[in-house]
């Protein structure tokens, strides 16, 4: 695992440095890239940079499963999960 991280302000500060752009306006575009991940993995639409990363939403069955507490056998109700798969030049950058 990495031992470092990246928040969102740290993100925007560093993006808007290289680009010249003030921090807002990058705050800005990436709130509307976040809004439109949601929406369209919402409506089950696939997202894809190429070279960089896709994000989908998936389904996943109605399963049994079991009460870690109790032991007792719960059904667990079919649902939605979101998949996000790096591209080639993200895999490249993280050797």
């Amino acid at each position: 695992m990495a031992d470092k991280s990246l928040n969102k302000t740290e993100l925007v500060a560093k993006i808007a440095a290289s680009t010249g752009q003030s921090q807002a306006t990058v705050d800005a575009v990436l709130g509307g890239l976040f809004d439109a991940l949601a929406e369209s993995v919402g409506s089950g639409t696939k997202v894809s940079i190429p070279g960089w990363l896709s994000v989908e939403r998936t389904s996943r069955a109605a399963r049994t499963g079991r009460n870690p507490q109790t032991g007792a056998t719960i059904q667990i109700p079919a649902g939605h999960s979101v998949k996000v798969s790096a591209g080639s030049k993200l895999k490249a950058a993280a050797k």
